[in-house]
């Protein structure tokens, strides 16, 4: 039978339907259509977390007519990108399968050895007792101390205001957070005494004692060998971040607390990130051969080992070039550029505004009091192009309004950082009338 052209059409139409609602039903079954989003049932551990509020800030700041004094990132023109170049360019043509291939969770052995060196010669720091594990970042160091150490209920005591990273890591692991006031001269030790009484289960302190993020505060001498004899009494181990204890505007550097360690109680994390270049993500973590081992285990879960070229890079530049000349240069930048930003505060911020003068670090720490919240002064500062971190950020709880904040001077230029300031100055001004 032939068709003519419009019956044709109209036939093909109605089987085209045809085979299409065959079709359906025999496959709707198997594949059955969903019109709204799965409900995942996410871990109770990470269900209550939230994304560090800096990172979010970063999305304001990525705009380039936004002053950025709100992140903790080095001063990229100070990054010795044309050795690392260098050095990237030989290993992998003529060390491809030592750059490119797996590595030992414990980390390439020479960087090992030349970070014993560094630490032994500029902190005090290694007894034979002591180990030491290349990380990813020091923040992994971190993580994984948590992870091989704190139990689910266990209280891991804070510096209060104190780096966020590091509280979401104990968090994340379900540990109670108990926060200990700090003072310009360091953690009070009295309110430390009590809330270790206050508390059950207490396994870790966590202190950065050197340039305090988020305050830019040194804990003093005293204090240090204080705290160590009030861990080792109550049997309590000490995790000692110190990623920013190079940055020494002066030079005066003060005892690391792991070098008053003679019972392996000090877990000591240290980072290449604010000394070289942060995008390396290498860290390290020096503690007692015994912890270390479990640490060595935790991490093989986590990531197995830290990629070999970043650390191939670190060694060759700590072993072919000037470290210290390299460190001396920040400390000069930042210690200006810290100048800068003080000045500036004091010609353009109100009058009672109480801030911190760091002797080295990236940070300055800002009390506008008068029962203000920066957490709504931030989106003020964002309508005027200028971002900083709320204090609110820093504390066990996240949730109580503040009148503290954070501010940065490591990245952006001096002119940048005077209109920055002058740009607060005019949102603390108007919030306080």
């Amino acid at each position: 039978m032939r068709l003519l052209p419009k019956a044709k059409n109209l036939f093909f139409l109605i089987l085209q339907k045809f085979l299409k609602g065959v079709w359906g039903k025999l496959f709707s079954k198997s594949f059955p259509q969903h019109n709204h989003t799965m409900d995942y049932q996410i871990s109770d551990r990470m269900k209550s977390m939230k994304g560090s509020a800096i990172r979010e800030i970063f999305k304001y700041a990525a705009d380039p007519s936004v002053i950025s004094l709100a992140g903790g990132n080095p001063a990229p023109e100070l990054f010795p990108n044309e050795a690392l170049a260098d050095f990237a360019a030989k290993f992998l043509s003529e060390q491809p399968v030592l750059s490119l291939q797996y590595g030992v969770t414990e980390g390439y052995t020479p960087l090992r050895d030349a970070i014993r060196e560094r630490l032994a010669r500029v902190e005090g720091i290694g007894t034979p007792d002591d180990e030491v594990i290349v990380v990813s970042g020091g923040q992994q160091g971190i993580e994984l101390a948590t992870k091989c150490l704190i139990n689910e209920g266990d209280t891991v005591i804070v510096e209060e205001p104190s780096f966020i990273g590091a509280t979401n890591a104990f968090r994340s692991y379900n540990a109670h957070l108990a926060g200990v006031p700090v003072e310009e001269d360091g953690m009070n030790l009295e309110a430390l005494e009590r809330v270790i009484a206050e508390n059950k289960n207490v396994k870790m302190i966590y202190t950065i004692p050197t340039f305090q993020n988020p305050m830019g505060v040194t804990m003093s001498v005293e204090k240090r060998r204080a705290l160590y004899e009030i861990a080792k009494k109550h049997g309590i181990l000490i995790l000692e971040d110190n990623p920013y204890g190079e940055l020494t505007f002066d030079g005066t550097k003060v005892p690391t607390i792991k070098s008053m360690d003679t019972e392996g109680i000090v877990l000591y994390s240290g980072s290449f990130s604010k000394i070289l270049a942060p995008g390396l993500r290498l860290g390290f973590l020096c503690a007692n051969k015994a912890i270390i081992q479990r640490v060595v285990i935790g991490k093989q879960i986590s990531d197995v080992h830290t990629a070999m070229l970043p650390q191939l890079l670190a060694h060759a530049y700590m072993t072919n070039y000037d470290m210290d000349a390299l460190i001396a240069q920040m400390r000069a930048n930042y210690a200006h550029k810290c100048h800068t930003m003080l000045s500036a505060m004091e010609q353009y911020f109100p009058a009672d505004v109480f801030y911190t003068r760091p002797r080295g670090g990236l940070f300055i720490w800002c009390d506008l009091g008068h029962g203000l919240d920066t957490g709504a002064l931030a989106k003020k500062a964002v309508e005027k192009k200028v971002v900083f971190v709320p204090g609110s950020t820093f504390m066990v709880n996240m949730e109580q309004p503040t009148s503290t904040l954070r501010l940065n001077y490591s990245t952006m230029t001096d002119e940048k950082i005077v209109e920055g300031i002058k740009r607060l100055g005019e949102v603390f001004s108007d919030a306080l009338k």
